[in-house]
């Protein structure tokens, strides 16, 4: 195995961006994506995922491959192949999406593995970082490598797979400060990738035994969150009913060291809602049903509609005309301080209000307005709207949407609905 001199990112999205940024510090590190704005952005020193901030990449950015060539660390954002082709070890985190019917989509990742497998040599290391079940890495890249390098697996390269672990919009628990899992393909390598990481991650790694049990550690972490969001959504609705506050339930019951402090809420993002799915995929293809994974999945799914009914009937309670009703939609992202409107299921929301024949306006000051239409059709803004309100809908607890005066912005009778039970007394009702 050559020794990592020069490291290759593919994918700068969320994932692969703040990791590149991290090796850029200590190897000479090249990203590269096939999206040319992305990538005329960063030479910019522009991330529009705010995930990492303009000074950050200029201490690391360097200009053109000829100076890369002659430093011993920096960044180089790239969509050239040719950049790439001297590299080392190549990095891949792209995404891992799931199509209409919630079946794995794991063409970006396939295509990744064509591309690296145009460059790939003789003693080169290629480390997955995205999300998987058991067996992909293995069993579906590893050939395509082969095929389209005409190299032998664990003979002329090795590979690896290191789960990626970025939360979006966390400034405190960024990705040097999260224990990071590594496995490779040979205990050689293992060690060889294990070392690699450990060299930014200040916290530290975790050495898995093989690269199943690293793909199948990362499918769980999520799987895991979405049942535990699933019980307390089943729980509000519960409550709802009985006429119970939530909230003062589960602050009750965290008083208890056990307790585990989870909230009702949308679950949407490109991770915790779509993460189950693989891990319930293969499980079906080795002929067992996952009774939990997928029960949790349909409550968690279901909760735009439980939104909107109850939005529904405060608005028909409270005499309000539906059809002519105009709606303020708080917050379009998946989660909040976060730009990142990838599977959010506030577009659900919204899909059922307007069923109702209500009149929506969107207001988020993080969601680019731009990629909002091209993802959703939706028009969105990220001005505060100079308008009047039957309905306020606070779907994202964004800071600005947290403390903004909403008096303002109501009509003399009105709803406000409060999905993230941040509102206090403000709020009609909350989730």
């Amino acid at each position: 195995m050559n020794s990592p001199k020069i490291i290759a990112v593919i994918g700068l999205g969320y994932v692969g961006l703040p990791l590149a940024l991290e090796f850029s510090k200590k190897y000479r590190t090249i990203g590269f994506d096939v999206n040319a704005k992305r990538i005329n952005e960063l030479k910019n020193a522009n991330d529009t995922t705010l995930e990492v901030d303009s000074e950050a990449l200029l201490t690391v950015l360097v200009p053109n491959l000829s100076v890369f060539q002659q430093r011993s660390s920096g960044f180089l954002p790239s969509v050239d192949l040719m950049d790439i082709s001297d590299a080392n070890v190549y990095i891949i985190t792209v995404p891992t999406p799931t199509d209409k019917n919630n079946r794995p989509v794991l063409t970006p990742l396939l295509k990744a593995s064509e591309t690296v497998g145009n460059v790939l040599k003789k003693g080169d290391i290629v480390i997955y970082e995205s999300t998987v079940y058991p067996g992909v890495t293995e069993d579906e890249c590893v050939p395509v490598l082969e095929t389209i390098s005409g190299l032998k697996f664990n003979t002329d390269f090795f590979v690896g797979y290191s789960p990626e672990r970025i939360n979006p919009g966390d400034k405190e628990r960024t990705i040097t400060k999260i224990i990071k899992v590594t496995s490779g393909s040979t205990s050689e390598s293992a060690k060889a990738i294990d070392d690699l990481y450990q060299s930014i991650i200040e916290v530290g790694t975790h050495m898995a035994p093989s690269i199943k049990v690293a793909e199948a550690a990362k499918v769980i972490e999520n799987a895991q969150r979405d049942i535990n969001i699933a019980f307390v959504n089943e729980l509000a609705k519960i409550f709802n009913l009985l006429d119970i506050d939530t909230a003062a339930v589960l602050k009750a019951a965290a008083t208890k060291w056990n307790f585990l402090p989870f909230k009702p809420g949308l679950v949407g993002g490109h991770c915790i809602g779509v993460d189950p799915y693989y891990l319930a995929q293969k499980a079906q293809e080795v002929g067992y049903h996952p009774e939990i994974i997928l029960a949790g999945r349909r409550l968690n799914d279901s909760m735009a509609e439980h939104v909107a009914t109850e939005i529904l009937k405060l608005v028909v309670k409270k005499g309000i005309k539906v059809k002519t009703s105009k709606v303020l939609i708080l917050g379009i992202t998946f989660k909040e301080n976060c730009p990142d409107v990838r599977n959010t299921k506030v577009v659900d929301v919204v899909t059922h209000l307007k069923s109702y024949g209500m009149n929506l306006t969107i207001y988020d000051p993080w969601a680019n307005p731009l990629e909002v239409q091209e993802a959703y059709k939706l028009k969105s803004t990220q001005n505060i709207p100079e308008d009047t309100f039957d309905v306020i809908v606070l779907t994202v607890a964004h800071k600005e949407l947290v403390h903004l005066d909403l008096k303002p912005l109501l009509k003399h009778k009105s709803v406000v609905y409060d999905v993230k039970g941040v509102l206090g007394t403000i709020a009609d009702a909350k989730l």
